[in-house]
């Protein structure tokens, strides 16, 4: 199953980027392909909070839905994406965010994905290397225009 990482470091605490990336919501206004995202569903255990997700995904002539249960534990900086349902065999991905001192934070993101056919995932292996770039930079550039418009970079925790 083909698995990709993206690393960087990024002018914003960890908690800025944590609450960027739980904006789930959010997502069509930035990220690429992404068309439509819904929130089905929210339950929360003490910090952690789960989520069952919708992502509409267009790229060229696919255009699917994705449903994942994501998690959200704050405490630990991290968020935990998990496929339910849609077009895939399987996709996980993981955030997390390290406060790097001075307004700076490092961001992980790991991603597994497979296709339920062998061609489209080698297909996709192609393009996985600069959708993941992609899907991190989408999230820095997110910050940089909340930071120039003059936001709170808390970013929109008390949205979710």
């Amino acid at each position: 199953m083909p698995r990709r990482s993206e690393s960087r470091e990024v002018p914003y605490t960890a908690t800025q980027m944590f609450n960027l990336v739980a904006d789930i919501e959010s997502y069509p206004e930035f990220i690429p392909w992404c068309r439509a995202a819904r929130i089905k569903s929210r339950s929360k255990t003490g910090p952690k909070e789960v989520l069952i997700a919708d992502l509409l995904v267009s790229i060229r002539v696919f255009r699917e839905t994705l449903v994942s249960k994501v998690t959200l534990e704050p405490e630990e900086q991290r968020i935990l994406v998990r496929y339910v349902d849609g077009p895939l065999k399987r996709l996980q991905s993981e955030w997390r965010f390290f406060d790097l001192g001075n307004g700076r934070s490092r961001i992980e993101y790991d991603a597994e994905f497979e296709f339920r056919s062998r061609v489209l995932t080698a297909f996709a292996e192609a393009f996985i290397d600069h959708a993941v770039s992609a899907v991190v930079s989408a999230f820095e550039t997110r910050a940089r225009m909340k930071s120039d418009q003059g936001h709170n970079l808390e970013f929109n925790e008390c949205s979710r």
